[in-house]
């Protein structure tokens, strides 16, 4: 094992950080003021829910604790519970499930998809290689099936199993397609409601669950958080397309992996027939050539792709944002509308 991964045991070591990544930190310090206090509960009882009997699992939790995103997925859940009714024991268990669950489906998609990074870390399968890396995803799955099991949390049990049986859907609906490079909007649309949408989705309706909320405002508040999912997944396929020094991940990555985002889906749809066979035959073939990767890269600036996109992002953004207008204004509603508007804004 090399020296630097010993010092990552201890300490994670970002691979690469800016400013930018500092300011968003700070916009969601601001947003997250409201429910400050209860996040940092929180984070104790994530931290509790991931301990293990297992020295190595303890220290592959410690790691996975230590570089911990945004956190955007449990301030979606409390600000919704919050918007909904109030805090409740279950809040915090239904935020609990969602990110060992979250968590379990990253661990996997990096061995699935052979990455050596994750939010700016080694991931867990370039440190301890793919065997211990899957059966540590089934240990934080299971932990969060007992969790809500041992708490008789059932209708959160059903919300969030449905969200990764969703995923899964749409991760494969999408390997399906890379193949043949035949996707339409309508499927791409499809595509990310089922792989990005239903987690956020399931988020915003698990909050609202836990704070007693009736059927109906849980739905609301489905159908708010799979809106938002949409919106987040398009601003990410958009930063495909963008120059690498404006943000914290770089261009090219989705040409690379053959997938068709909705930059591209447009482009290609407003093209002739001659250039359309060219850019999927580079797509196809020649996905690792920097230069032609490049050249698809212009090729949808040039052709109206990033306005497009950009506008339906906004359309969705939009229509979530009106569906807030049905709860009372307080701070709790501003930070989840600030949040709402963090997901489109952001630089990385």
């Amino acid at each position: 094992m090399p020296s630097k991964i010993y010092v990552q045991l201890l300490e994670p070591v970002r691979i690469g950080s800016s400013g930018r990544s500092r300011l968003s930190m700070l916009k969601l310090d601001k947003i997250k003021a409201p429910i400050q206090a209860e996040m940092d509960v929180f984070e104790k009882k994530f931290k509790q829910s991931m301990k293990s009997s297992a020295p190595l699992l303890d220290k592959i939790t410690q790691y996975i604790v230590k570089r911990k995103g945004k956190q955007i997925r449990p301030m979606f859940v409390f600000l919704s519970a919050h918007v909904s009714g109030q805090v409740t024991d279950q809040t915090y268990r239904a935020g609990i499930l969602i990110e060992l669950l979250h968590t379990a489906t990253l661990v996997h998609d990096d061995v699935v998809d052979d990455s050596n990074e994750r939010r700016g870390f080694f991931s867990l399968n370039a440190i301890w290689k793919n065997k211990i890396s899957v059966l540590v995803g089934d240990f934080l799955l299971s932990k969060g099936l007992l969790l809500s099991t041992q708490n008789g949390d059932y209708r959160l049990l059903e919300i969030v199993t449905n969200a990764v049986k969703l995923m899964s859907e749409g991760e494969l609906l999408q390997i399906e397609k890379a193949r043949r490079l035949d996707i339409v909007e309508e499927v791409y649309f499809e595509i990310i409601r089922r792989k990005t949408a239903s987690l956020i989705a399931s988020c915003c309706a698990c909050g609202a669950c836990s704070a007693n909320a009736p059927e109906e405002t849980v739905q609301l508040m489905a159908e708010f958080g799979e809106k938002i999912g949409i919106a987040f997944q398009i601003k990410d396929d958009l930063f495909d397309y963008q120059h690498s020094h404006l943000i914290g991940k770089p261009t090219g990555i989705d040409i690379k992996e053959q997938k068709m985002t909705l930059p591209l889906i447009y482009a290609l749809n407003n093209t002739d027939k001659a250039t359309k066979r060219t850019i999927i035959r580079i797509v196809k073939n020649n996905n690792n050539d920097p230069k032609k990767v490049e050249e698809v890269i212009d090729f949808v600036n040039k052709s109206g792709g990033i306005p497009y996109a950009t506008q339906k992002m906004n359309e969705y953004k939009d229509s979530a944002l009106d569906m807030l207008k049905a709860f009372p204004d307080n701070d709790y509603k501003q930070s989840l509308i600030d949040l709402v508007n963090f997901t489109v804004e952001r630089n990385h």
